[in-house]
């Protein structure tokens, strides 16, 4: 698929996705949403990307779904979501309850980290909050944005969200959609880190690399999944399912090479084996 709305880099095992309608703020469109979701299972299937970063082009991260789509859904009388059919579908198939528009990232293999590096509004937001760490400069605008358009909260932010921030915040932010910087989203538990714009990226991929070096790929993949399938089920049946995969996870080359470099004092060498 020809990128039209989105840049790829490819940068020591990391993929740089920036979302790239930098005129338009990196409004979302139904173009966009068909090569995210297009580019994502490619990356998910390339075994020299280990993890996925996303930020945006020029001034924002993206404010939302474009002016000119929502006005077209006026003129139609309702929703158009403006893509194809079949979609690409990254990360489907690990659990049901993942197999939805941008529950998708929940089934994939592979960390995502969101660096905002402007405003997040509504689908903007949902993005960012689908990703597994965010980071964000400072001073930078956010909003779940959909009150003010008489829509109800957008793909799963009203699970999500008490989820990563607790209720009675989430409520806050839900039922008002009002405008927040991304300092009260570091204390609100919502952004995990605020850098400066001008090294925002650069400290993200530091980030990501620095993970991806010292934790195995197979290590990464099933805490991922733990984390995600554990929001669904009792802990009891996550202390079995971790019991198993300890078992399984023991007997791999990468195990035999966390302990000899843990003993060596040295940097392990993965071979996701």
């Amino acid at each position: 698929m020809e990128l039209k709305t989105l840049l790829l880099e490819v940068e020591d095992s990391i993929a740089i996705v920036t979302l790239n309608r930098p005129k338009r703020m990196n409004a979302w469109t139904g173009r966009m949403h068909t090569e995210y979701r297009w580019l994502l299972e490619q990356l998910e299937g390339n075994p020299n990307v280990r993890a996925i970063v996303v930020t945006g082009a020029g001034r924002s991260f993206c404010v939302g779904a474009d002016s000119k789509a929502l006005e077209g859904h006026v003129e139609k009388g309702g929703y158009d979501p403006g893509t194809p059919d079949p979609l690409a579908e990254p990360g489907y198939g690990v659990r049901p309850e993942f197999d939805a528009s941008f529950a998708y990232h929940f089934g994939l293999k592979k960390p995502v980290v969101a660096a905002i590096n402007g405003p997040a509004a509504g689908i903007g937001l949902v993005l960012a909050c689908f990703a597994d760490i965010r980071f964000a400069a400072p001073g930078v605008k956010l909003t779940t944005a959909h009150g003010k358009l008489n829509l109800p909260a957008e793909y799963g932010l009203s699970w999500l969200l008490p989820r990563i921030i607790g209720l009675a915040r989430a409520n806050d932010l839900l039922f008002t959609s009002r405008i927040f910087l991304t300092e009260e989203a570091e204390q609100l538990g919502l952004v995990n880190r605020i850098v400066e714009n001008s090294s925002l990226l650069d400290e993200t991929v530091s980030y990501t690399r620095s993970m991806i070096e010292s934790v195995s790929p197979a290590s990464l993949m099933e805490t991922k999944r733990q984390i995600y399938t554990d929001l669904h089920r009792d802990v009891a049946q996550s202390v079995r399912d971790s019991e198993k995969l300890i078992d399984y996870m023991m007997k791999q080359n990468d195990y035999r090479e966390g302990v000899t470099a843990f003993l060596e004092k040295r940097s392990p060498k993965w071979s996701g084996d």
